[in-house]
């Protein structure tokens, strides 16, 4: 033990505490995520994943990106912390401070969401290569003059779900997305049997089209926030509009909120050009080009085990790290974030040594079908690249839960700004050098480098506020996985070269389904082999919660 590390390891009641909270999520956001990927599958038959994909994706994805830009960094890491300080400190349990809170965002949001659609036009033309068809560009402010209330929707249900989150209420946000998947899909579905695939030589969209997925989409994210408001009553909380906005203790929450917007603009500055960028990748039309439709695809898959391991960990715990950073218990602080990093590792580390291993079959899986089913192999090497990239993003969200914890916003600006700067020169610097078809590869690279600084910074910078992050422990931990990894990694390699020949006569959805289950089946049983022959006692706790919730 050395002297930066805690004198007394975590408690296991806290551990296993945060386990159960964290699993109530993951099975939660397991759901979503493959209701989401069912509808990954229907858009990529429907659309392709070409320009006439991307007219739409961009359309869609810009509320979400324009909302993280404006308030979401503010309400996911500066309420938290403040809303569990107000429940502690206010003689109320916080709840005028929450409806203060509920009352302020929700009108600044739905200011800004009704300026949004009126300049829809402008706001399109920041993410769009100007190399874009007239034809595609119009298509995509339409579509955006349809999606881009879901700004006010999707800021709602983030904010009513961090209140629900600091009242100890975790399900409930991480299952309501399911209701805009099923919506999404039911879309998708009538649009497929109304107009069918698209062309491959399709650009734009008739104004039947725009007004089936543009409305479509945006009652999607109407839903997935009306479905958490019964939820507050049951939390306790009542919301009662509050204009009292003076004194109220909004002004601190604010200063951190400055900082935290800053961070946020820096991350989405960064995202618009990769957005911008990616465009680029479909402009010319041809049926290899790769562009945004294939790298935010790629990227929701590669998403799976974060969203569903590391934001459940991260969010199970923040509430708790808020209250040791309360009581000015750094070491505890330390012994809650270390541990958690290394249970997140032991689901991302295998599965990003996978990937490669299994991306081709993965792809014709998911989306070899109608409109895509000539160019699924257009998503093979993104999918591949993205293994690195999300180990390092992994480390990096951690550890900025300890910053917010403390409130230092202005250090994770400041780490930020790195990240996005990297990201920025690596995918502009990448793109240029290379072709159409390797686009989106070229952004995946230029976002491995960027968490790659975002990793280093923000792990030796916390590291020194803490006093000590466990790093003996973690790296001994690191070495064995590292092993077990290796071997299930190799075993898995060897099962798809053995079933290759037998994949050249199986091209079909069945054949990839077979080659992906069996090379998923051997990497797992393999892994858990070798994790308890190694004694990864992150693994084997995160095994036992599972199935003792799958026997129940």
């Amino acid at each position: 033990m050395t002297p930066s590390e805690p004198a007394t390891s975590p408690d296991q009641h806290g551990r296993r505490s945060v386990l159960n909270s964290s699993a109530v999520m993951a099975a939660g956001t397991l759901v979503s995520r493959f209701s989401g990927y069912f509808r990954g599958i229907l858009l990529a038959a429907a659309l392709g994943n070409a320009i006439h994909a991307d007219v739409f994706t961009i359309a869609n994805t810009i509320p979400n990106m324009l909302y993280i830009l404006l308030a979401g960094g503010v309400v996911n890491a500066v309420l938290v912390p403040q809303l569990v300080r107000a429940a502690k400190a206010d003689v109320d349990g916080g709840d005028a401070y929450t409806s203060r809170v509920i009352t302020l965002v929700g009108g600044f949001l739905l200011l800004v969401t009704v300026l949004l659609v009126v300049f829809a036009p402008q706001v399109m033309g920041i993410f769009l290569d100007p190399n874009w068809p007239a034809q595609a560009r119009d298509s995509a402010v339409d579509l955006a003059r349809f999606c881009l209330p879901q700004v006010f929707f999707y800021g709602m249900f983030v904010l009513v779900g961090q209140v629900l989150n600091a009242r100890g209420r975790f399900g409930p946000m991480m299952w309501a997305p399911i209701a805009n998947n099923v919506i999404s899909i039911g879309v998708l579905v009538l649009y497929l049997v109304v107009f069918g695939p698209a062309d491959s030589g399709a650009v734009g969209y008739t104004t039947d089209q725009e007004l089936l997925l543009g409305i479509g989409s945006t009652l999607g994210i109407v839903a997935q926030f009306l479905v958490l408001v019964p939820y507050l009553r049951a939390a306790g909380v009542i919301y009662r509009p509050r204009f009292d906005f003076r004194d109220a203790g909004l002004g601190h929450t604010l200063r951190l909120g400055v900082w935290t917007l800053l961070f946020v603009i820096a991350n989405q500055v960064a995202y618009a050009v990769i957005v911008r960028l990616s465009s680029s990748g479909t402009a010319a039309g041809s049926p290899d080009g790769t562009g945004y439709t294939i790298y935010s695809q790629a990227f929701l898959i590669i998403m799976v085990p974060h969203a569903v391991v590391t934001v459940s960990l991260a969010t199970a715990i923040l509430p708790r790290l808020s209250a040791q950073a309360a009581d000015g218990n750094r070491p505890a602080m330390a012994a809650t974030l270390a541990p958690t990093l290394r249970t997140a590792l032991a689901v991302i580390v295998p599965f990003a040594a996978l990937l490669p291993v299994f991306a081709h079959p993965l792809a014709r899986l998911l989306w070899g079908y109608g409109a895509a089913q000539d160019t699924y192999d257009n998503y093979v090497p993104t999918l591949s690249l993205f293994g690195p990239a999300l180990v390092l993003f992994t480390i990096h969200y951690l550890m900025l839960r300890g910053f917010y914890a403390l409130e230092q916003n202005r250090t994770v600006f400041f780490i930020q700004v790195a990240v996005a700067v990297t990201n920025i020169v690596a995918a502009t610097a990448l793109v240029r050098a290379t072709d159409d078809k390797m686009t989106a590869p070229a952004l995946v690279i230029g976002y491995t480098l960027a968490y790659a600084v975002g990793a280093l910074l923000s792990s030796a910078v916390l590291r020194a506020r803490l006093g000590g992050l466990q790093i003996p422990a973690t790296l001994g931990f690191l070495g064995r996985l590292l092993v077990a990894v290796a071997v299930s990694t190799a075993a898995a390699y060897l099962v798809a070269r053995l079933l290759a020949p037998w994949a050249d006569d199986h091209t079909g959805v069945a054949g990839a389904f077979t080659q992906v289950l069996t090379i998923g089946v051997v990497d797992v049983v393999v892994f858990l082999a070798m994790a308890a022959l190694l004694r990864l006692r992150e693994v084997t706790e995160v095994l036992a919660l599972v199935t003792s919730r799958v026997r129940r």
